[in-house]
């Protein structure tokens, strides 16, 4: 008799943002690919941390004798240290906050599901998402036998995502009694940036209503407007009295410190039961990566204004080329809507208004990864985005806005950056049966393109 694979694993596909990749590299033909499916940073990180790597086999270093032990299940000192200094450099407290280091921000929002939900298999104290919301959180969500219930958000003509009115989300609270509400406020996929006075009111809600608020700070410091950072740290109870012992946050050595390889994360509470739990729960794993916290602790030693600096510096590169990017994508494609960049480093497009009926944005991202190429400059090149249905919670029957939609991340070099708009565009046609030879950004364009770019950094 064979053996069986588990139902879980046969309902198994690639995640969204993984799936063009494994698409492309079946491929055989000759063809070069520009990556922005996923948000895999190619920058290169902290200078603290380059340092740490140099002097891994160094006398002083924990690991000069070659052995590389088992680390404490909560993490390093220093690891935590680390995270914490980073929060403070923002100008939050710390004071009450307790930090335990994981295996990336994924293996945190693990921890923080089955920290706050029901019981697994119930659908009890489901988890509260905002749509679009992050793929991956559903899946981590699924694996640990959790439900996830979805509140939604709509992208409108000028780009921007309009939040759902405080009370429908009171309702969806009412009706499914959901354990936490999962806010990014540097949001993934959006793009959108949470104010912070967005991000009170939705604490409100959670303390009212006995929700735990988890936000993931993947990339605090990466807002592009003239608003203060924001963080779930910055909500105290002088602002909504009640809210302090509910409070999670999601930290990252990926992407504001260049490190996505480097899979160290942390869960971060001001929740004594629920930060003593959680490690408890983690000591099944028993330990994160301990080269990798060795490498971020570096950052445990950085002044405020050293980080502040790093941070002025991030912004500054991801503007402007996500102004670029996005500027070039309209003027080439017209019709076209991409989200906003307020934050992070993505823009959700939507071709809804330019392509035909039937067009599907995974059919699209699946031709593009296994045979659509295009001539770029003598060469033939492809473009793999991700396409945003996945992202969306749709019951059956119901319209997805993601068929229409794909995510592009703005991680690969200026120089391919550059290149995506025009990518895309003649790909686009080219699937549609139109000739894209007339997919170059011209005199006109460059100038609108560079004006729009000068009206960015002159209100700085």
């Amino acid at each position: 008799m064979d053996p069986k694979i588990s139902e879980h694993f046969k309902s198994r596909q690639p995640s969204a943002i993984r799936m063009a990749q494994i698409e492309f590299s079946k491929r055989e033909d000759e063809c070069g690919e520009i990556n922005v499916a996923i948000g895999n940073v190619t920058l290169p990180m902290h200078p603290a941390m380059i340092e740490r790597i140099k002097t891994l086999g160094n006398s002083g270093s924990p690991f000069a004798d070659g052995a590389v032990k088992y680390t404490s299940t909560v993490g390093t000192k220093e690891a935590n240290q680390a995270v914490l200094n980073i929060i403070a450099s923002s100008g939050f407290s710390t004071k009450e906050l307790r930090s335990q280091i994981t295996d990336g921000g994924s293996s945190a929002m693990e921890m923080a599901i089955m920290g706050v939900c029901g019981n697994a298999g119930t659908g009890e104290r489901p988890l509260l998402l905002i749509d679009p919301a992050y793929t991956n959180y559903v899946s981590f969500a699924q694996r640990v036998g959790r439900k996830t219930v979805t509140v939604k958000r709509k992208l409108e003509e000028d780009g921007t995502f309009s939040l759902p009115d405080i009370s429908e989300i009171e309702e969806s609270i009412t009706k499914h009694k959901p354990g936490a509400m999962v806010i990014i406020p540097y949001d993934n996929p959006t793009g959108q940036f949470f104010e912070k006075e967005q991000m009170i009111e939705l604490a409100k809600i959670c303390v009212k209503h006995g929700l735990w608020i988890i936000s993931d700070e993947a990339y605090r410091e990466l807002n592009y407007s003239k608003s203060p950072t924001v963080s779930i740290w910055g909500i105290t109870n002088e602002q909504v009295p009640g809210v302090e012992g509910s409070r999670i946050s999601i930290e990252t050595s990926s992407k504001v410190w260049n490190a996505c390889g480097l899979r160290i994360g942390a869960l971060v509470t001001d929740n004594k039961e629920f930060h003593e739990k959680s490690v408890a729960e983690y000591t099944a794993n028993l330990c994160a990566n301990a080269i990798g916290q060795y490498i971020f602790g570096a950052l445990a030693h950085e002044s405020h204004e050293k980080l502040q600096k790093w941070y002025s510096h991030q912004r500054d590169y991801y503007r402007k080329i996500i102004v670029q990017t996005s500027e070039e994508l309209k003027h080439l494609v017209p019709g076209i809507i991409v989200s906003r960049p307020d934050a992070s480093i993505y823009s959700v497009i939507d071709v809804r208004n330019i392509s035909k009926q039937d067009f599907d944005a995974k059919e699209f991202v699946m031709w593009c990864s296994t045979k659509g190429k295009v001539d770029m400059g003598g060469k033939k090149m492809t473009l793999l985005v991700a396409p945003m249905a996945g992202f969306y919670d749709c019951a059956i029957g119901e319209k997805n806005p993601g068929k229409t939609q794909m995510r592009i991340a703005y991680v690969q070099s200026e120089a391919d950056m550059k290149l995506v708009p025009q990518l895309f565009c003649k790909l686009f046609k080219k699937y549609n049966g139109e000739d894209p030879s007339n997919c170059e950004c011209g005199e006109a364009c460059q100038i609108a393109v560079k004006k729009k770019v000068e009206e960015i950094y002159s209100d700085d």
